[in-house]
């Protein structure tokens, strides 16, 4: 489990195909205090701790991985949103966070709002009942607030986020351009909320 409070910002050095991808990540974490076996999320993927060495970690990234996150995002020079998996005590300073990815966003517009930027992303209709004004998503790992909501036309769903001077400081999300694909997670309470409502429809 993890927080989508970012903890470092790595950068992807090396990629080998050998079966899996394995790629290896540029670290500021002491990664002698990292287990083989350790969960860390890389921009909102939970990935295991294959091999490591100072500053650096390994982790094999599976076929279905790379399918189901955004483009590009396994390639040498990518940075990418590290944090730790949470420790029993830590302080849950964003949301609850599984490293799953439940579909890929596409940035349409970002514009100025006072120091912040407001993004606006287009999602998938069969996201839509799982992002609520002032509920939480995750973007490329990171937890934010949901600012609006919208119903597109054309059966898709946009919804915006603000970020603000710190985030943008000391995560990726500085880099995001027009068309930018970023990994989503929908906050696992209404996932939840949803199977939820589906065994209630079928009992009436």
């Amino acid at each position: 489990m993890f927080t989508g409070i970012i903890t470092d910002v790595g950068e992807v050095t090396r990629v080998e195909t050998r079966g899996d991808t394995r790629v290896v990540v540029a670290t500021a974490y002491d990664t002698a205090e990292i287990d083989l076996g350790a969960s860390v999320a890389c921009s909102g993927v939970c990935l295991t701790v294959v091999d490591k060495g100072p500053q650096w970690l390994a982790f094999d990234v599976s076929g279905e991985t790379i399918h189901r996150t955004g483009q590009g995002q396994w390639t040498q020079g990518r940075r990418l949103n590290l944090e730790r998996a949470m420790k029993l005590g830590d302080e849950l300073g964003g949301h609850i966070v599984t490293g799953h990815v439940d579909g890929v966003a596409e940035v349409i517009e970002i514009r100025s709002d006072g120091d912040s930027k407001r993004v606006s992303f287009r999602v998938s209709s069969d996201l839509a009942p799982f992002l609520a004004t002032k509920g939480s998503v995750t973007v490329d790992g990171v937890s934010l607030t949901v600012n609006d909501v919208t119903d597109a036309d054309d059966g898709a769903t946009h919804f915006a986020v603000n970020i603000i001077p710190h985030t943008q400081a000391v995560t990726t999300l500085a880099d995001l351009a027009q068309g930018s694909a970023v990994n989503i997670e929908i906050d696992v309470l209404a996932r939840y909320l949803q199977r939820m409502e589906h065994y209630r429809a079928k009992a009436r």
